[in-house]
């Protein structure tokens, strides 16, 4: 198969809704990351998404929509905590799950008996679901396991044959996937990290919000994967990453005493430099402290150190609370939870 990378214009959005219309697969921007999407009423469709990625087909895929109207079918109803968060963070990178409607494909949904929705802000979604009329399921562009791609050139590195077109909107905005939160049980809980944190839903809902013990922790033997997220490895490069827990001075004398050939440094903007002249060569990943920042950078900062040819990382700790819970809970998986304090 042939893969084209087009601009974004309205040949290549009317292009985009008649593939996806067809049962086809596309490529395209959103504010958190790139995305392949296909109807998420068609399930041969959507099957094709597990194979272009080569995804178990047991971690459910997140519904996008352009508009409210269209939970119908698609959720079974719109609980008030529900009507809530679409209010404040809809258009967003807020994904919400919810009893499952009828309307939407088994295979979409892992066969749970919810379903993840979110309504993203980024206008090209938002005109190929209009012009398309499908509002489509969509996982990152990129092959499982590997880091999210942020934008046309690293989702044409992975996907490159396997799907027909990717429309090229520039860099992603957020750099990181949706926060998911679920409404379908007796308390919000929080299954993935993102950009909308979980004090500003708490202050939303005037309650509390719920955090899964699978945010930091690995699934237990047998437990269901709820969102997209959760499994035990994930957005992780070629590399072996370690997360390095302490302070500046703590960590560059771990990196120090562990250097040696295909040994790089993960750390914060400013930081390289003094590593480098230590003789371990670093890549940036924003700024300390700054969760925003340091959710842009991180999976472009991964897969720079793979172009690199790193074979081991060594990562500075963000921190755990904010938008930064987002950036420790993908390093996690990226380290396969390996973890050292210094």
């Amino acid at each position: 198969m042939q893969t084209q990378v087009l601009p974004i214009n309205e040949q290549s959005i009317a292009l985009a809704a008649d593939l996806l219309r067809r049962g086809e697969l596309v490529a395209l921007p959103t504010e958190t990351v790139y995305g392949i999407a296909a109807d998420a009423r068609n399930g041969a469709a959507v099957k094709k998404i597990f194979t272009a990625k080569g995804r178990p087909q047991d971690n459910p895929l997140i519904v996008h929509i352009c508009g409210m109207e269209m939970l119908a079918g698609i959720v079974a109803c719109v609980p008030p905590r529900a009507q809530k968060l679409a209010a404040a963070f809809w258009p967003g990178p807020l994904t919400m799950v919810l009893p499952r409607g009828p309307e939407v494909s088994d295979v979409t949904c892992a066969g749970l008996d919810t379903v993840g929705v979110r309504m993203p802000s980024h206008p090209v979604v938002q005109a190929v679901i209009r012009a398309s009329g499908v509002a489509f399921a969509a996982p990152s562009a990129n092959l499982s396991g590997k880091p999210s791609p942020t934008n046309a050139a690293d989702t044409l590195a992975d996907m490159d044959g396997r799907l027909p077109l990717i429309l090229d909107g520039g860099e992603s905005a957020v750099g990181v996937e949706s926060t998911v939160v679920s409404l379908a049980g007796e308390h919000p809980l929080l299954l993935r990290p993102g950009y909308v944190t979980k004090e500003q839903m708490e202050a939303v809902l005037g309650e509390e919000v719920f955090v899964s013990h699978a945010i930091l922790e690995k699934l237990r033997p047998g437990e269901t994967a709820r969102s997209p997220g959760m499994k035990y490895k994930h957005y992780a490069p070629k590399a072996d990453v370690t997360i390095v827990k302490g302070s500046w001075q703590a960590y560059r004398a771990f990196v120090a005493a562990h250097a040696g050939p295909g040994v790089f440094a993960l750390c914060f903007d400013g930081e390289g430099a003094a590593l480098a002249g230590l003789g371990v060569p670093a890549v940036e990943y924003g700024a300390a402290g700054d969760g925003a920042s340091e959710a842009h950078r991180l999976f472009s900062a991964l897969r720079e150190l793979d172009k690199a040819g790193a074979k081991t990382v060594y990562a500075r700790c963000p921190r755990s609370d904010g938008v930064a819970m987002a950036v420790y809970n993908r390093l996690l998986r990226a380290a396969a939870f390996r973890v050292v304090e210094v």
